[in-house]
C-alpha cells in the first residue's frame, strides 16, 4: 500500500486549505510502517550504521523533498535521522505529507 503513494506526486499546497481530519489522517497513516502521529505531524526514525550512511539519506531525503516542493523537518545525529511532515500552509497534515513519507521509505528500502 505504501508503494502506491511513493509512486504519487504532490500536489502544489493551497495556503488556507483545510488539513485532513483526523479521520483522513488516520486511515493514510495506516498505509505507512512505523510512522507515528504527533499533533499535526507525522514522524519516523531511520537507524544506520554510520555517518557517511546518515548524510547520504538525508541528501537524498533534499533531491526528493525539492522535486516534491515538500520539505520535511530533519534530526540528524550520527547514526539515524529522525523525519517530521506536516504541511504548514494548511495548518497540519495533507496527503503530501504521507506521500512524502512513503517516498522516504521507498528511499530507505534501497
Amino acid at each position: 500500500m505504501s508503494q502506491e503513494l511513493s509512486k504519487t506526486k504532490c500536489a502544489p499546497c493551497v495556503a488556507g486549505a483545510p488539513p485532513l481530519t483526523d479521520a483522513e489522517a488516520a486511515r493514510l497513516l495506516t498505509r505507512l510502517s512505523g510512522w507515528a502521529r504527533e499533533g499535526n505531524a507525522i514522524v519516523k526514525s531511520y537507524r544506520f550504521s554510520s555517518y557517511y550512511e546518515t548524510l547520504a539519506f538525508v541528501n537524498a531525503t533534499a533531491w526528493i523533498s525539492h522535486r516534491e516542493d515538500h520539505h520535511p523537518d530533519l534530526a540528524v545525529s550520527y547514526n539515524h535521522c529522525r523525519v517530521s511532515y506536516t504541511t504548514h500552509a494548511v495548518g497540519g497534515l495533507s496527503n503530501n505529507d504521507f506521500i512524502c513519507a512513503a517516498k522516504m521509505d521507498a528511499l530507505f528500502a534501497l
